[in-house]
């Protein structure tokens, strides 16, 4: 079966491509997909792929083998993109000033367009149900993920288990990586109001300095860090923003601070909000001032389990070569996937689109982000191979 599809892939891949360039020259913000979203209905409609539109702009599309009820795979890709002006100099450069497909999610939903097609036309060779999701707003709270959850994108049927696929740029294009358990981060934004007595910076007697009880707190929020957290539990806390004052001879009432907070364990995680909270209003307190604290809950981490992402990385073996398959690396970034993976066995995995002797190395979320596009062949097969062949 493998062969085949691997075969189908290589001949499609050159159309896949050019959808890949289409949906590259036309990217669209978090929850602002319609284009896409009526982009995917139609290829779906072409393949003669039933669909129905969730949470607004997400798709979701059933193909049944054989004995449909047997097995219920989901295959899962998003579709926006980023608030960044593209600096690449291609024939597909985005064509909407200000938003890129700086991510990569336009070879997501192309990769799984591509398997879409190959698994519709080989329908009759394989066991089950694959569930197709194409969701919104991957990048921006509160995630298209747990939208379409609401909307019961997990229903009706319920899948056994759920895949997805994400670019890597520092893995080689052809290659791909799997892990098992923790794989990427919790991620939630936190957002401080300092308030003090502002005054004259030549009397700081007669003042509560904000901008001293925030130096203090950003240093003493680093202690859940490293003195609260068990060190081999993965935990960024990073302050990012400190907005207070506006000229060199006044204290101000009032300082804003902003930042985030990731982790790799959900126990913990919430602790860890408990602990920011008190610290925050017990040093700015002690300290003469008033502490308001927002928490922003954001993407839970992706946790992959362990016995389907030990299965998906053998077919993987199988597909492309164990050679050509790797163990992906812990990130602290965070993925909205996580919420399909609290609901049913999930495996995210890496997709190599790198290419040192062409320079194909930038990052994601950069201006001159690209891939070396022979990862779609890879991506589609690998998906179509996934979705046909997986039993959890």
């Amino acid at each position: 079966m493998y062969a085949t599809i691997k075969a189908l892939a290589k001949q499609y891949a050159p159309e896949y491509i050019d959808i890949r360039h289409h949906l590259h020259a036309h990217p669209e913000l978090s929850y602002q997909e319609f284009e896409t979203s009526k982009f995917v209905q139609q290829k779906l409609a072409e393949l003669g792929i039933p669909f129905e539109v969730k949470a607004t702009t997400g798709v979701t599309g059933l193909i049944q083998g054989k004995n449909p009820g047997s097995r219920i795979i989901a295959l899962r890709a998003d579709m926006d993109a980023l608030p960044i002006k593209e600096e690449n100099d291609i024939p597909y450069k985005s064509k909407n000033e200000g938003v890129m497909h700086a991510c990569g999610h336009d070879v997501h939903t192309t990769c799984l367009l591509g398997a879409a097609r190959i698994l519709s036309e080989l329908k009759d060779k394989w066991e089950g149900t694959v569930k197709l999701i194409f969701q919104p707003g991957e990048e921006k709270n509160p995630g298209g993920a747990s939208l379409m959850i609401k909307d019961g994108v997990l229903e009706h049927p319920r899948p056994q288990a759920i895949l997805a696929l994400h670019v890597n740029t520092i893995l080689e294009a052809g290659q791909l990586s799997f892990r098992g358990g923790k794989v990427m981060a919790s991620a939630d934004e936190l957002y401080f109001t300092i308030t003090g007595k502002g005054g004259h910076a030549a009397s700081p007697h007669l003042t509560v300095d904000p901008i001293l009880i925030s130096s203090h707190l950003i240093i003493a929020l680093q202690q859940l860090v490293s003195r609260v957290n068990n060190p081999f539990n993965p935990t960024v806390l990073s302050i990012t923003s400190f907005q207070g004052g506006n000229t060199t001879n006044v204290i101000p009432n009032e300082v804003k601070l902003m930042g985030t907070f990731r982790a790799m364990d959900e126990a913990w995680r919430f602790k860890a909000h408990e602990l920011m909270r008190k610290l925050t209003h017990d040093l700015v307190q002690s300290m003469g001032g008033e502490a308001d604290l927002h928490i922003d809950i954001g993407y839970p981490c992706v946790m992959n389990n362990e016995r389907l992402t030990a299965e998906a990385m053998a077919k993987a073996e199988e597909y492309i070569g164990a050679e050509n398959v790797s163990e992906t690396e812990l990130r602290m970034g965070a993925e909205d996937f996580g919420y399909y993976a609290q609901e049913i066995p999930a495996c995210f995995f890496r997709l190599g689109t790198m290419n040192k002797s062409r320079g194909i190395t930038a990052g994601v979320h950069t201006p001159n982000f690209n891939i070396d596009e022979s990862a779609i062949e890879t991506g589609m097969g690998m998906m179509a191979w996934l979705g046909a062949s997986v039993i959890y």
